[in-house]
């Protein structure tokens, strides 16, 4: 009987093996990557897949699946965090030992020597690569590590900032100090993800790879 894989270990495997193969082409030849994550978005609320809500209605997803690939078998780590560091690093959750809050248990601090990330594989291979929206991955967001351009809200960082889900955000900009950022998050995300894509915050000459982490669709739960 063949045991099930993680479908996060088959993925990452698959996208640094885009990376470090992209690395070997020129500049000009390398695809510009969008890698749009949304917080514990349930797949029933996607109108493409089977047994999805009725009033779920999602055309311009449903149009991408169309042109994609669509997968019906999947792992997750349950809840957002495991969940973004099995995304991140490959790992499970429960292999992933240093991607905890800190606070008083001991070696909880980030350490990318034993879980890197792999975006930064793309960095390394002559991308520009971006991270905006959310972070629950430990306080270490990884700017100049992992990331060229960030605008974060970091969630493990500002405890109390950390119900502001929809508005009010404390929002970082490439390491700086975080302050509140007006406006409805969602429509915040996108509209400094488009900037990028147009070429604001990033070195033009480099293909870009973005991380895009929304997190509407995490409870506590608003209408549209």
């Amino acid at each position: 009987m063949k045991k099930p894989h993680s479908f996060a270990i088959t993925l990452i495997a698959l996208l640094i093996g885009i990376a470090v193969s992209l690395g070997k082409i020129s500049a000009a030849e390398k695809p510009n990557i969008l890698f749009i994550y949304t917080d514990d978005h349930s797949y029933r609320t996607v109108s493409c897949y089977e047994h999805a809500e009725a009033w779920a209605q999602t055309p311009n997803m449903d149009r991408l699946a169309a042109k994609g690939v669509r997968f019906t078998h999947a792992y997750i780590g349950t809840w957002c965090m495991p969940s973004r560091v099995a995304m991140l690093t490959g790992h499970h959750q429960y292999g992933a030992k240093t991607m905890r809050m800190e606070g008083e248990y001991p070696g909880s601090e980030y350490d990318p020597e034993q879980c890197p990330f792999w975006p930064s594989v793309f960095r390394q291979n002559g991308y520009h690569t971006a991270h905006i929206g959310k972070w629950h991955s430990g306080r270490d967001a990884g700017f100049g590590r992992d990331w060229d351009h960030q605008m974060v809200w970091n969630r493990p960082a500002h405890p109390a900032n950390a119900p502001n889900y929809y508005y009010d955000q404390l929002i970082s900009v490439d390491g700086g100090e975080a302050k509140v950022t007006p406006g409805y998050s969602t429509d915040n995300y996108t509209k400094w993800a488009v900037d990028y894509i147009k070429g604001e915050n990033r070195d033009t000459t480099k293909p870009w790879y973005l991380w895009l982490c929304y997190g509407g669709v995490h409870a506590p739960y608003t209408p549209a």
